[in-house]
């Protein structure tokens, strides 16, 4: 991640809160406003998301939606639903700040401060209709470019058509509308690259812009009715997706509450006074902390912020929590936070012996992968070696043994052309009908960056009449490639004959 480190931010002093592993940013819209000025003045990429109910639930079985809703910039709260059962999980949020919403408050920003604006996504129809009326409204109001690109799979799109489009406009704002989670798999491709300094999803808004589809009145938006309003009008397409929907919320959001709230309170009562300041020790290019008994929203409220006295070191950090016999959301929301910082830095974080209260809160979640966990500080810092082995990846550095060629790491936009580079340079290096290999069972996490490496790998070396192998395969990719229906193409055996 790179850009603006927006969980230093000084607009409001409320902490995070994650419900079920997504951390929402405590703020209003007019924080959000504030924040995403300071990220356009930046001139650094950010992207920021606006979850409701419906991104949770998939999330919960898509783990390349979890990691980007995990990683953004900023996350809003784009559901009544999530206010209240944040209200349940001892952390409330001060309001909905809903895609719909911000939108127009953004727009009408721009207009005043003369940002550049691009709306991505949409049908022509709508798109055109929304530039017109959004002309007519703020008559200042700058729109660099728009486009409708035609409606395909994810790594069947023209990125390079669009990218171009992009860059031309030298948008501030980009507003992208292609649904979820498509539209936030695109953005996390491509938002690096784009030198556009706010990227945003925003689902439907589009077409809200263009009249195409009316909202809710005021006082179903307020009172967390307006999905009665939205089923009213797509009855066929909503009716399964909201059962669904509330269906797995609930099954998620009650265990989190029970565990990390009700039997908390139960195990551990609160003592009055605050917890004394988590020890720090110093060492060269990392530091080793120590969490305190109870990992709660007032403890989290009331410490000094131990995230941004980590981050400020500049190092990597193994946090010890043995003796955390307690965590709530507002914990759970602190390590993430804790995460992403020192992320954005080139640093890593390491669990240390987290106590199975811990571990229970990180399983609950679905967050276990997204942490390094080692059992003491000697395993812990070679969990750091590790992870500054693997980053010779990303400068492009081959792995080949026993004629495979072997990934590891996380593959992701990130160093997706250094990967390309050196497995293009594999596939070509072979004698032909050698069959050739691929390992990934190093490989934590692949994007659809990554996925999209490995499509023009098996496209490559069947347009050779060669056999190509992706074996080692962990859950977390398998994920991956099945959710896009790759399975067949990919993991299944194809053997071709050079014409």
């Amino acid at each position: 991640m790179s850009g603006l480190d927006t969980t230093t931010n000084k607009v409001s002093p409320r902490p995070s809160i994650a419900i079920l592993g997504v951390p929402f940013d405590s703020v209003t819209k007019s924080e959000a406003i504030e924040l995403i000025e300071r990220m356009i003045a930046s001139r650094q990429p950010h992207y920021l998301v606006t979850p409701n109910v419906d991104f949770l639930v998939q999330a919960r079985r898509d783990v390349e939606l979890r990691r980007i809703l995990f990683e953004a910039h900023l996350v809003l709260c784009d559901g009544t639903p999530l206010v209240w059962a944040s209200r349940v999980l001892g952390n409330p949020l001060p309001e909905r700040v809903a895609g719909a919403d911000l939108v127009p408050l953004l727009i009408e920003t721009a207009a005043k401060k003369k940002y550049r604006l691009f709306l991505l996504g949409a049908t022509p129809q709508s798109s055109q209709r929304a530039v017109a009326r959004l002309q007519e409204r703020y008559p200042g109001l700058i729109i660099a470019g728009h486009y409708s690109p035609p409606f395909n799979p994810l790594l069947e799109m023209d990125h390079e058509e669009i990218k171009l489009r992009i860059a031309a406009a030298k948008p501030d704002l980009l507003f992208v509308s292609f649904g979820c989670p498509k539209q936030e798999k695109w953005v996390a491709m491509h938002y690096r690259n784009l030198a556009v300094p706010v990227t945003a999803g925003v689902g439907a808004t589009i077409d809200f812009l263009a009249g195409q589809v009316r909202r809710a009145p005021l006082w179903m938006q307020r009172s967390g009715t307006e999905w009665i309003f939205r089923l009213a009008q797509e009855p066929r397409r909503l009716f399964r997706r909201y059962v669904t929907d509330l269906w797995v919320f609930g099954a998620g959001i009650f265990p989190q509450w029970w565990q990390l709230q009700v039997c908390g309170r139960r195990r551990r009562p609160r003592v009055a006074g605050l917890l004394p300041p988590p020890s720090m020790a110093p060492a060269h290019s990392w530091c080793h902390a120590r969490l305190p008994d109870r990992l709660d929203f007032a403890a989290v409220t009331e410490q000094s912020p131990l995230a941004d006295e980590i981050a400020a070191r500049g190092q990597d950090c193994l946090l010890e929590m043995s003796s955390t016999g307690f965590v709530d959301s507002t914990g759970i929301g602190l390590l993430i936070r804790l995460q992403k910082r020192l992320r954005s830095r080139g640093r890593h974080l390491v669990l240390l012996a987290p106590s199975p209260a811990v571990l229970r809160a990180l399983d609950l979640m679905r967050l276990t992968d997204f942490f390094h966990i080692a059992p003491n500080e000697k395993a812990g810092l070679a969990v750091l070696e590790r992870l500054k082995e693997e980053s010779l990846l990303s400068a492009g550095l081959p792995k080949v043994t026993s004629k495979a060629l072997s990934w590891s790491g996380e593959i992701t936009a990130a160093n997706a052309e250094s990967v390309w580079a050196f497995t293009q340079q594999y596939l070509s290096s072979l004698a032909p009908d050698n069959t050739k290999t691929i390992d990934l069972s190093q490989v934590r996490f692949i994007d659809s960056t990554g996925l999209g490496l490995m499509v023009r790998a098996r496209k490559m070396s069947t347009a050779a009449g060669e056999e190509l192998i992706f074996s080692g395969v962990r859950p977390s990719v398998r994920n991956v490639v099945r959710l896009a229906r790759l399975e067949d193409f990919l993991l299944r055996p194809i053997r071709r004959t050079a014409a």
